[in-house]
């Protein structure tokens, strides 16, 4: 055959396929119900860069999962005990959803010092002497972490059970290099990667990753919150560069919640059921309500998401928000800005440049949105500000691993910490005025090009 010919109908055959597989991937987005701005964030991305877009759909574009390679859906079985906060509505509604409800704690303590929150974690595994389970998404082999293996290593070697799940993509150093792991696993204990990207491709989605921040000891008590384990978020002594970051210990009841979702994904990555050892009938009592809420592609629905919808619409007074990147999607956006037309006290708290440039420049269009709106958006001007906080009224507070942004809400494997306390509000509040007063207000103005690029990238936020 001419080989001008045979050339033509293998590109016609190249653009046939690459049509077909748009094809497939419209009548996937269609099946799955996705989001008309997803849609056309996605379509879009398939006609300016037709091929590549395509691959990155199939790869990306799905976030609940169905199929045989599943992680098992989060079971949580909801206590007998009921509280008094079951009439909240956000309570109400998480209920709805078979999230257990709000229990009373007998401790919550907050840490936004990350020297203490070093030492109280450091203590909490001194202390251990049944099991130390963590989960964590970034694990870097740095001056704290070393501190913090000699001190694993040491309890394994006693006979504590010790279980570390770390994400593969968010650790992806220790990941290539897991012989600094060695000592810790000769010692006895156990260490998994969720979702490691070089096994069994066809079983891991590299676009969704476990973000969740679960450190159990002894089934006893918890600290989560927005820290990972690497120096930039805690450490033995003070750095001037060292990240804003929050760490809180719970003691009590909902130390199960957490045991539940550690013990789901462990199972996920190691296959190995865990068993909670605690006397589940003793009454805890304390003065601290909160609710343990998971989200992810282990949820059959977004409970969470609709919660914090409940959350701003039921508001009264204010909604003050710390997150590190504000991405939120079109229902979020209008609620927030509804919510100031109602005469709310709305603050958006972030960091003037974060750690990532492309999540600055597509959250810029969102954040001007809420500027027009009377929106109060403070830049922080410290250290990156990588906490995550919202305060509804005094009612409560939000804390956890959550990002308002697409990817946090919709794709990873997070945890958030419902916690209905006045004291507990207070010294949220109080932090967060620290925030503030090293903070400035208002967006810088842009040229037109640099505003036609953010609306641009606002187009393809879904995507990230």
């Amino acid at each position: 055959m001419n080989p001008e010919v045979t050339k033509l109908i293998f590109y016609h055959s190249l653009v046939v396929l690459g049509e077909l597989l748009i094809v497939v991937a419209l009548v996937h987005m269609v099946y799955k119900r996705r989001s008309p701005a997803s849609m056309i964030a996605w379509l879009l991305s398939m006609i300016l860069i037709p091929y590549v877009s395509v691959v990155l759909y199939f790869v990306f574009g799905t976030r609940k999962r169905t199929n045989r390679y599943q992680k098992e859906s989060i079971e949580l079985v909801e206590s007998p005990s009921q509280s008094y906060h079951e009439q909240n509505l956000i309570d109400g509604v998480l209920r709805s959803y078979g999230i257990d409800g709000a229990e009373e704690n007998q401790e919550f303590i907050l840490y936004t010092n990350p020297v203490e929150a070093y030492n109280e974690f450091m203590s909490c595994i001194e202390g251990a002497s049944k099991s130390i389970y963590i989960s964590t998404y970034v694990f870097k082999y740095d001056e704290t972490t070393k501190s913090l293996l000699k001190a694993l290593i040491r309890k394994a070697q006693a006979g504590v059970e010790v279980k570390l799940l770390i994400d593969s993509l968010g650790s992806w150093e220790i990941y290539f290099s897991q012989y600094r792991l060695k000592k810790l696993r000769q010692a006895g204990a156990r260490v998994e990667f969720f979702m490691p990207v070089l096994r069994m491709p066809f079983r891991n989605y590299i676009n969704l990753r476990s973000h969740r921040k679960i450190y159990l000891f002894d089934d006893e008590k918890v600290l989560s919150g927005g820290m990972n384990l690497a120096d930039e978020y805690l450490g033995a002594e003070p750095k001037k560069d060292r990240w804003e970051d929050m760490l809180f210990l719970i003691k009590g009841a909902s130390v199960k919640s957490f045991f539940e979702i550690f013990a789901s994904g462990w199972y996920y990555a190691a296959n190995e059921r865990l068993n909670f050892t605690q006397d589940q009938t003793e009454s805890y009592g304390g003065d601290t309500c909160v609710q343990i809420v998971p989200s992810g592609p282990d949820l059959r629905k977004d409970a969470l998401y609709e919660a914090l919808l409940c959350a701003i619409y039921s508001a009264q007074k204010r909604i003050w928000i710390v997150t590190p990147y504000f991405i939120p999607d079109e229902s979020l956006s209008q609620a927030l800005i509804i919510a100031k037309h109602k005469g709310l006290d709305i603050k958006l708290i972030t960091p003037r440049v974060s750690n990532h440039l492309i999540a600055d420049i597509t959250r810029s269009s969102f954040m001007r949105e809420l500027e027009d709106a009377g929106v109060d958006v403070e830049l922080y001007d410290g250290a990156m500000l990588h906490a995550k906080a919202i305060l509804f009224d005094d009612m409560g507070a939000m804390l956890g691993s959550v990002n308002l942004d697409y990817r946090s809400l919709f794709l990873n494997y997070e945890i958030a910490t419902f916690v209905y306390s006045q004291r507990v509000v207070k010294e949220v509040e109080s932090w967060m005025t620290t925030l503030l007063e090293n903070s400035s207000v208002g967006t810088k103005k842009v040229t037109p090009v640099r505003r036609i690029m953010e609306n641009l990238m606002r187009t393809i936020a879904p995507q990230m």
